[in-house]
């Protein structure tokens, strides 16, 4: 599949089960050739990943909804929680800070240009997701669940959470997306 193909598959799929059609095992080699490849702005590999399965999965989604205390309804964690995995994405502010310090010039940037890292991290494991059949889309419940999510993994402080990716069995497509008069937002000359 050719990576526009691949772009264009990728969809945010909302109703998703707890099967995959592959191995755990191919999809941890997704995970990490995708934070292997990536890349990142001076080589700072600052993207850090949680893969979450099984009952870690489902511990999760509970976490999540107790962070909240009720005021996300209990449906929507589940329609998540119904899925087979998540995959957790963060940065390692300590890298960042440290090339800020070795860097003073582009101090400013590191932050940014670690974001731009996670955001095509994201891209790069959701469009290899569905290469496999896998549904997935994305949840951005930090920072309200940031304290339960280091304790519940073990995770340090300067792990930042950026994003959420619950992913399973795909039970429905998304219907087709509008074509866009892309001339509005690409210019070329």
């Amino acid at each position: 599949m050719s990576i526009i193909d691949a772009l264009a598959k990728r969809r945010s799929i909302y109703k998703i089960g707890g099967k995959i059609p592959v191995s755990d095992s191919e999809v941890i080699s997704l995970v990490n050739n995708s934070a292997e490849l990536v890349p990142d702005a001076f080589n700072m590999k600052s993207q850090r990943v949680v893969l979450a399965l099984g009952e870690k999965h489902k511990a999760l989604w509970d976490a999540i909804y107790d962070a909240f205390g009720g005021k996300v309804s209990r449906e929507k964690i589940d329609s998540f929680k119904a899925g087979y995995g998540t995959v957790l994405y963060f940065y390692d502010a300590d890298v960042v800070r440290s090339l800020q310090e070795k860097y003073p010039a582009y101090s400013a940037n590191f932050p940014i240009w670690s974001q731009q890292a996670n955001g095509m991290l994201q891209i790069a494991i959701w469009a290899g997701l569905r290469e496999l059949n896998i549904g997935a889309n994305i949840q951005h419940y930090n920072p309200v669940i940031d304290d339960a999510v280091r304790k519940l993994f073990g995770l340090p402080a300067n792990w930042i959470l950026v994003a959420q990716m619950p992913f399973g069995e795909i039970i429905e497509e998304p219907e087709p997306k509008p074509k866009e008069d892309i001339t509005q937002r690409v210019k070329v000359f």
